[in-house]
């Protein structure tokens, strides 16, 4: 049994089948990537993961456990953290505070939530910014910080959810490194992105979807050469590049 297993997995919301009968399992200590066209599915799935739109049917265990009708709190309580594709800070506070409000997931206490903070924010390399409001962040900082909230909860698996969009090339690097770091540190990842110098450089193995499918599987070089996913994806231009 993998660490994370996910078997037939359906989402539809409507007429519509959002995530169509996904199965994959994801190893401990691993970087997994999920590749695919925009409405494709990927964060459904995520959605379906931690229960914020819960699957129709199939089944979702984590660590042994059966997660699928399991509360997102249960599911956040067991190991499962996340980040999201719009980064949503709690404005009126400060970058520690927000990043506390994640600790407190493991404690009552005040100043071990700010003890743990602190250690998370200095991993992300946002110690700089710990007393700045959070609405007056960059967006490179605003991700990072999205990234420590949920580190400060310590997740034992965690959903990264385009991470990288919007950054430039020396933003990005700086966010392949931390991710690198996380995975270093025993917790393993799971990636959804569009920005493909993020994706391929970090990910061990990786997945393609469209129209909630899976198309592939595989390594970073195999997705990339596959041809059904250059065709529904990549581009004939990004093949050539290669």
């Amino acid at each position: 049994m993998a660490y994370l297993d996910i078997n037939h997995v359906v989402r539809k919301f409507g007429g519509l089948v959002a995530v169509n009968d996904i199965t994959v399992g994801l190893e401990q200590g691993e970087i997994f990537g999920l590749i695919g066209p925009n409405g494709s599915g990927k964060t459904t799935l995520f959605n379906a993961i931690n229960n914020y739109y819960p699957a129709n049917s199939g089944e979702i265990i984590f660590k042994g456990i059966p997660i699928t009708r399991k509360s997102t709190h249960e599911i956040c309580r067991l190991g499962i953290g996340r980040t999201f594709q719009v980064v949503k800070p709690l404005r009126r506070m400060t970058v520690l505070e927000n990043v506390m409000a994640g600790a407190f997931l493991r404690t009552n206490s005040a100043t071990k939530a700010r003890d743990k903070a602190l250690e998370i924010l200095n991993f992300c390399e946002l110690m700089p910014r710990k007393d700045m409001p959070a609405k007056d962040l960059p967006i490179a900082d605003k991700k990072r910080m999205e990234i420590a909230r949920s580190l400060a909860g310590d997740p034992e698996l965690i959903l990264l959810d385009e991470t990288a969009a919007g950054l430039n090339l020396v933003e990005i690097e700086v966010v392949m490194a931390i991710v690198r770091k996380i995975r270093d540190s025993g917790i393993t990842c799971f990636v959804v992105e569009h920005v493909m110098k993020f994706i391929m450089g970090i990910s061990d193995r990786m997945m393609c979807i469209n129209f909630g499918k899976e198309i592939a599987r595989g390594t970073p070089r195999e997705i990339a050469s596959h041809p059904e996913v250059i065709k529904a994806y990549l581009g004939e231009e990004y093949a050539k590049g290669k």
